[in-house]
This record gives C-alpha cells, structure tokens and sequence, in this order.
C-alpha cells in the first residue's frame, strides 16, 4: 500500500509542513490534534470541550483513513496544567472505554499557542475487511 497523506484544511497544516494524518501500510498516524473547531477555527476555554473537539477531529479523520476509534492502539495525551488531567480523561474514559489502547498523558509547559490546553496524538490501524 502506498504512504497516503489527509488534511483536514487546516491552515496549519500547510503553513507548518505537516499532514493531519499519514497511512504507511496498515497504520494510520495521526498527528497532535488540538481542540480546534475546523470548520469555525474557534476554540473552547474548557479543557474538557477542547478535547471534545479534538476527538470529533479524530473521528473524522480516521473514518477518511478507513479506520476508526476503534482501531486506535495508542494514544498520548499532552496537557498544559495538571488540573486539566481529570476533566481530559474524564473524556477520553468516555470515548475509549470499551478500546482502551496503549496510552500516556504528559504536563507540558506550553503548546503552541496559549489557549490550546490539550493535544492528543493517536495511532490506529486500518479496518480489516
């Protein structure tokens, strides 16, 4: 199978070199999504709707990948405040409860900009026919 990249059309995407998504072979990496909304380029202060968001992006983009969150198997979590941590995986309990993939949530001193309060990065595999 060959390397096939998906956008989202964020202007981030092209401004910054890099694809939403990449599928090599029967992956699919799906880049640091952060909370924003892509149609509306707004973001949400609360931490728990940003990653509302970002896993409505996610969604999105793994079923154009012909995957899902279901096939996900590793997730990373980045967090700007560690008070963040309950409400954000109170939201991922929610959408991963049944999957639970490999998974890591980290406090960072910043993302890029100062608003974005969470960022998850996943990996997933193809849907098998």
């Amino acid at each position: 199978m060959a390397r096939r990249l998906i956008s989202t059309g964020s202007p981030f995407e092209t401004a910054y070199g890099y694809s939403r998504a990449v599928i090599d072979g029967d992956l699919v990496f799906v880049s640091g999504t952060t909370g924003y909304d892509y149609v509306t380029m707004t973001l949400p202060e609360d931490a728990a709707e940003q990653a509302r968001n970002i896993f409505r992006t996610l969604d999105a983009v793994l079923t154009e990948a012909g995957s899902s969150l279901a096939h996900v198997v590793r997730a990373q979590y980045f967090v700007t405040d560690r008070t963040h941590c309950a409400p954000v995986l109170a939201v991922c309990g929610e959408v991963f409860r049944e999957i639970r993939p490999a998974a890591g949530i980290y406090v960072v001193a910043g993302l890029l900009q100062p608003e974005m309060k969470i960022e998850i990065e996943v990996t997933a595999r193809l849907a098998r026919p």
